[in-house]
């Protein structure tokens, strides 16, 4: 015995004298632990700096049981019933969890609801400093921004595309771990300082967002419209305004469809119908094939193989040169404009305009549309194509269109993402887009004067004219293909796109409704959402009146 006890003293020194500090390190180990600390979430700001989201500070309210008083035990849950509206029974559970250490009462509280509960001085109630994503009110651009979820991460829309930019990256804290393994915040030390992430900042223009936004909504719900979208976008591609119809509400995403959040001004594909023609007529001007002042003689309907096609309204034979073909929207008109450029041509054009290929916006959902190769177009499909039919774009892209026209000939690729700043202060630009010219600027001019006269007297579009600014625009109205038997039954896709002022053009605005019913051609359902964003958008950018008269250009050939 007298050995055995020799041994176990021998081994008590041993550890007291010479391991007390590696076993205290040990259990110092076990019991401390490190934990992230929250960190500001950049915000997404319009082209001025108006926020369209941002994080607020808020607290996550904890009791402490162990040192919660016995004698103010009934009032600290009273009052963490009363102020976060909580039940009872599930608080008194929290305040009696003993030994538990931190017990979560309320997240998400707002600075100044904590600190009125901070200033009754009750022993064991603390709070931690946390974070909120908040969406201002009637911004129209929840499609576009997206959300966060509960855990502050990015769910959708830029949101998402951009959480690393936006996130930033959490602190470090190290933490007790108490005996029933919660951690205790009050007894670590800070190891990192949390890095807060970049704000972003959007070309939108918040205004014209809003005024779009709601212009579109009204004129859709007046047509029973399926859907639609809006965009305000300068002839350098920077996107002044993407709205969507229909839209939901960011604070309460969870209620709301998968539909409602799909951005369509990128994700809806759909045949361009007429607007396209301004492709088939560009390709002919530029490869010499024809001139505005060339005359066709164009019947009512034509057949080409199995098929007939037909203008939209009935007429005798009539002559006309390329500008009345395009001022009529003539689809037998736009056909025979096809047909001289050829297959090959055309879809060359198509493709240097952005067809066929995403736009570089990067927005999540993006439908690229559908442009088959020359070698797979069947004995219509020239035709089809030469004014809008067997093939399908977004929104974006045929904006970037007609800001290619208005540009005078050089195409921008679409921007949305003007760059970033943080807390140091100073703005990283974003890369500038790609360029690249698709017509010459003679070519420009020359179809610039014809979608002028689609706003004209003898056009199919004066419903978009605005008074002391001349407009150059395009109507367009195509069949939708309804989606379970693949046929053109689906309703119709009504458009307008164009720019202003026509000589000097500073927007462009683009305007898509799905199935709307009542009206549906492009220069009735479509043209008046048109002039009321364009008027709007002008007196927002301060552009001045047109100084000049549109010309006179001839529409109708001899005899």
């Amino acid at each position: 015995m007298t050995v055995v006890l020799l041994v176990f003293a021998g081994r008590l020194v041993q550890i007291q004298a010479f391991q007390a500090s590696q076993y205290a390190a040990k259990a110092e180990e076990l019991r401390l632990t490190t934990i992230d600390i929250p960190t500001t979430r950049g915000a997404v700001t319009d082209a001025s700096g108006s926020p369209l989201a941002l994080s607020v500070e808020a607290r996550t309210v904890f009791v402490d049981p162990v040192t919660v008083q016995d004698d103010e035990r009934d009032r600290v849950i009273d009052e963490l019933t009363e102020r976060f509206d909580l039940d009872r029974a599930e608080v008194a559970a929290k305040v009696g969890a003993e030994p538990s250490r931190y017990e979560v009462v309320a997240e998400k509280v707002p600075p100044k609801q904590w600190e009125d509960l901070q200033d009754l001085g009750l022993a064991g109630v603390g709070a931690l400093t946390d974070y909120k994503r908040v969406y201002p009110d009637e911004t129209g651009a929840a499609d576009i921004v997206g959300f966060t979820g509960a855990d502050g991460h990015g769910l959708e829309g830029l949101e998402a595309v951009m959480e690393d930019t936006l996130a930033g990256e959490p602190g470090k804290q190290r933490v007790e771990v108490g005996a029933s393994g919660v951690q205790i915040p009050m007894a670590g030390g800070l190891v990192q300082e949390p890095v807060p992430g970049k704000d972003v900042r959007l070309t939108l223009d918040r205004d014209i967002q809003w005024h779009a936004s709601q212009v579109l909504a009204e004129r859709a719900e007046e047509l029973e419209a399926q859907g639609g979208s809006a965009i305000v976008m300068r002839p350098t591609g920077e996107i002044l305004a993407m709205a969507d119809y229909p839209t939901y509400d960011q604070s309460d995403y969870a209620d709301a469809s998968a539909g409602a959040r799909l951005n369509g001004a990128v994700a809806e594909a759909f045949e361009p119908g007429s607007t396209n023609k301004v492709i088939t007529v560009a390709g002919a001007l530029e490869e010499g094939l024809t001139t505005p002042e060339t005359v066709y003689t164009v019947p009512y309907s034509m057949r080409i193989h199995d098929r007939t096609f037909s203008d939209s309204h009935f007429h005798k034979t009539q002559r006309l040169t390329l500008n009345g073909i395009m001022a009529q929207s003539s689809n037998v008109g736009t056909i025979k404009v096809g047909q001289e450029l050829g297959a090959q041509r055309l879809y060359r054009y198509l493709r240097k305009f952005g067809f066929g290929e995403p736009t570089g916006l990067d927005l999540p959902g993006e439908n690229a549309g559908i442009l088959a190769k020359p070698e797979d177009w069947w004995g219509t499909q020239l035709p089809s194509i030469s004014f809008g039919q067997g093939l399908s774009v977004n929104a974006a892209q045929m904006a970037s269109v007609y800001a290619t026209v208005a540009n005078g000939g050089v195409r921008v690729e679409p921007t949305i993402v003007a760059g970033t700043s943080s807390d140091e202060g100073g703005f990283t630009p974003s890369p500038e887009p790609p360029r690249e010219r698709v017509i010459s600027k003679e070519t420009a001019k020359e179809l610039t004067r014809m979608l002028e006269a689609v706003t004209g007297e003898h056009g199919t579009a004066e419903a978009a004219q605005i008074p002391n600014y001349r407009v150059a625009g395009k109507t367009g109205t195509a069949n939708r293909v309804d989606p379970e038997t693949g046929t053109y039954n689906g309703g119709h896709t009504s458009m307008f796109v164009g720019f202003a002022p026509a000589d000097d053009p500073e927007l462009v605005v683009q305007v898509v409704l799905h199935d709307p019913k009542h009206e549906y051609y492009g220069g009735e359902a479509a043209a008046p959402v048109f002039t009321d964003i364009m008027s709007f958008a002008l007196k927002s950018e301060k552009v001045p009146p047109t100084g000049t008269e549109p010309p006179n250009i001839r529409l109708f050939g001899d005899g």
